[in-house]
């Protein structure tokens, strides 16, 4: 698993039954999965959350979901993760949704100018706020 801690995730899994997982350990598709999985039990290491709340928030952005027509098939539950870790940090105030958004676009911009297969760099202009690019990243 790499950068995430195996006695760590090991309880998440127990705390969290929905987290997709084997005999090994959690299972992810995607590396970024991987990382939303780390932040949360970071967080959840710095004493941000319990996993017994963490479940039930993760519980109401997986059923917000369900409602707004997503199928359920386990092919988007990190999707929920991450609405939940982006709720979490927002209502905890470990940030604000607008540094959240902040950070998000900054991403999009140095994503947009990265060859694709090369490794993404932020740089400090990304974080600078440009009108033009409301329109064009992010909405």
């Amino acid at each position: 698993m790499g950068l995430i801690n195996a006695d760590a995730a090991r309880r998440a899994v127990d705390a969290v039954p929905s987290v997709p997982h084997d005999a090994q350990g959690p299972v992810f598709h995607e590396p970024w999965e991987a990382h939303a999985f780390a932040l949360a039990l970071a967080l959840h290491d710095k004493g941000v959350f319990a996993w017994s709340e963490w479940a039930a928030m993760l519980g109401e952005e997986i059923k917000k979901a369900q409602v707004a027509g997503d199928p359920d098939t386990g092919e988007t539950y990190y999707r929920h993760w991450m609405a939940t870790l982006e709720r979490m940090v927002t209502e905890k105030d470990v940030t604000t949704a607008e540094t959240l958004r902040q950070c998000s676009r900054a991403w999009d911009r140095a994503a947009h100018r990265t060859p694709h297969g090369t490794p993404i760099e932020l740089r400090s202009e990304d974080f600078i706020d440009r009108a033009s690019d409301r329109s064009t990243l992010n909405g």
